[in-house]
């Protein structure tokens, strides 16, 4: 079995604070949008931020499976915040399907292209982290 690249210092540095910044950005989305629980289960199926959601939940498969695959040894950590998205904004089975799919899709997507941990991996992931904390700064601001 082959062994992940090794990463580099600084990169792995910048990776670390774009991961913890993301944890935070959707951690601070999840806290708002649950406390909306009540009038969630009575709101229309669709959201207007639906789009930014599960392309949120698409980056956070692709991730989980991009930073495992470069012996980033985060465990479940990207799994555990989508079921805390999928907790959060997951008001009805249709809608906790879609945002299942966008993380599988992300997931199985990076799967297909990277079998090894490469230079190209690790900018994917880098890029993945700073979109999905702005997408998760603007859902912040979105959500009521």
């Amino acid at each position: 079995m082959r062994q992940p690249a090794k990463i580099p210092e600084k990169v792995e540095r910048q990776s670390i604070r774009a991961r913890q910044r993301l944890a935070v950005a959707v951690s601070v989305m999840l806290a708002l949008s649950s406390g909306a629980g009540g009038a969630a289960a009575a709101a229309p199926d669709n959201k207007p931020y639906d789009d930014r959601l599960l392309r949120l939940s698409e980056i956070l498969g692709a991730v989980h499976y991009l930073r495992e695959l470069c012996g980033s040894n985060d465990g479940q950590f990207w799994r555990e915040r989508m079921t805390e998205l999928m907790d959060a904004e997951g008001s009805s089975a249709l809608r906790r399907a879609r945002l299942s799919r966008s993380f599988n899709q992300g997931y199985r997507s990076y799967s297909r292209t990277y079998i090894a941990c490469t230079p190209s991996a690790q900018t994917a992931i880098n890029k993945f982290l700073a979109e999905g904390v702005q997408i998760s700064e603007t859902l912040m601001k979105a959500i009521p």
